[in-house]
This record gives structure tokens, sequence and C-alpha cells, in this order.
């Protein structure tokens, strides 16, 4: 391949005027101890970190792009987990990219991360011990990241024993105790349930049993309908602030993924608003 100098320059020009803060920081600092040779070393080594910074930061290192990848690649593996992909985790799949408001090419590439999640001898180590290091004191973000597998597992209606095997290895992965599990599988189980009664009866396409939802309703906040109010009312900001858009984005969730966040908040709000009323009665 021959050489393009112009290439060459616009890609120095690209990177010196990126890291330029950097450069002139380095480069001060090493001209005040070592003159003109120490101004191009200091700048030379102003620049690389400034580009190592950037790239733990922003680049493939983030807790966003670990996030990014470890949540498709799973959930591939997850969809995979019994034998064969269905339509249903497939268009989940779809749903949630649509949701996140990908670019083409984000889109291509959380579908590369899929596909690779399907393949054979995928382990998903390779994805969640780089993403538990980045986020290994927040809970809140591990949280958001096994509802979305728990929520393609649940996709076809079923959790299947060989996909809750691959959900329940992800929270072992992201240092997640069985108990801790236990609570989310069941909070996801009646959050399910709650929107698909919830959908059904503002269908009209059949009625749906009031005693029913507020049944589910209880079960996405955690708490059964003989806790006080007191108890109801601080799961229910806990689960809130868990769930928080701005918060979850500030410890590692993708810009991207806000609005699975808000819908979140939206669910956790309707289950909590129908407790309320509920118990007013």
């Amino acid at each position: 391949m021959a050489f393009d100098a112009q290439a060459a320059g616009q890609s120095i020009g690209a990177s010196l005027r990126k890291y330029r803060n950097g450069i002139i920081i380095g480069a001060l600092v090493g001209l005040m101890s070592g003159g003109l040779w120490g101004l191009i070393f200091g700048g030379a080594v102003g620049g690389f970190i400034s580009k190592t910074l950037s790239n733990l930061l922003t680049g493939k290192h983030s807790p966003q792009a670990a996030f990014f990848r470890a949540t498709f690649a799973v959930m591939g593996k997850v969809a995979k987990a019994d034998g064969r992909v269905t339509e249903d985790e497939i268009q989940f799949a779809r749903d949630v990219m649509a949701r996140m408001n990908l670019s083409d090419e984000r889109k291509r590439e959380a579908m590369g991360y899929f596909s690779q999640g399907k393949e054979a001898d995928f382990n998903i180590a390779d994805v969640l011990m780089p993403l538990s290091r980045v986020i290994q004191s927040q809970a809140s973000v591990k949280i958001m990241f096994i509802e979305i597998q728990l929520q393609i597992a649940m996709a076809d209606g079923q959790l299947s024993p060989e996909e809750l095997a691959v959900v329940q290895e992800a929270c072992t992965l992201l240092r997640m105790s069985g108990i801790e599990m236990a609570a989310l599988m069941s909070r996801m189980q009646a959050q399910q349930a709650f929107q698909e009664q919830s959908y059904r009866q503002h269908q009209h396409f059949q009625p749906a049993s009031e005693l029913g939802l507020l049944k589910e309703a209880y079960g996405v906040l955690g708490v059964k309908d003989s806790d006080t109010e007191a108890v109801v009312k601080k799961a229910y900001r806990r689960l809130m602030s868990q769930h928080h858009p701005d918060k979850l984005v500030a410890k590692g969730l993708p810009p991207e993924m806000m609005q699975l966040a808000k819908e979140k908040t939206q669910e956790i709000q309707a289950a909590y608003d129908r407790v309320k009323t509920s118990r007013k009665n």
C-alpha cells in the first residue's frame, strides 16, 4: 500500500488538535525543566497521557462501552441457550435497539455482539469480567444489566433452565448474590405480568383482574400487601433511585440506554400508583 502523505498529515493534525491540552501542558513542564529538548519530550509525554486517559474514559475500556458490548453479547447467549433463537427474542433485541435510537453504525455493532453471543464457544466471562471491574461498586448498574437479560429470557413467555443458568452465571460474574438474584427475578416476573394485564385492560382485549393487577403491582415493588405504608414507600423510593436515568449514566450506563431506564421508572411509578390508590379505598 502506497504511503499517503496527505492522509497521514491530516491524521497527525487531528491528533494534535484532539490532545492539544495535554501536549501544551507537557511541553510547558518540559520547557521549564529541560529547555528545548524538554519541551519536545514533555509535549510527547503529555500527548500520550492525554490520549490514554481519553481512551480509558470514552474508548473500549470505559464503563459505557463495556456495558454496551456485554449487554448485546450476553443477550445473544441467553437467546441461544435453549438451542434456538425465537422470533420473539430477536424482536426484543431489535426493540431495545430501536428504543435506544441507535445509529445504523451502532446497530450493526450491537448485532455483531449479539451474533458473537450466539456462538457455541462464546464465554460470557470475556465480556462480563471487564464490565465487572469497571462497575464493581455500582449495584444499580448491575441490576439494570440483569433486568435486560431477564427480559430477553422471558421474551417468549417462559424462562427455560438453560436461560436461567446463563443469567445466574452473569450474576456470579458481576458479584451479585443469590438473594439479590432471587429478589430481582421475582420483581421481573411480577413486572412482566403487570405489563401484560395492564396492556390487555388498556386495549380492552379482555378485562384484567383488579386483584391480579394489585398483586403484581406489589410484586413490582418487591413488597407484600401486608407491609406498612412506610415499608412500601421506602421500597418505591429505593427502586426509583436505582433506576434514575441520570444517576445510571453517571455510574456507567451508556447514554443511549437512558430511555430504557426511563421506562423502568414509569413502570415502577405505575405500580406504586395502583398500590396507593388501593390503600385509599
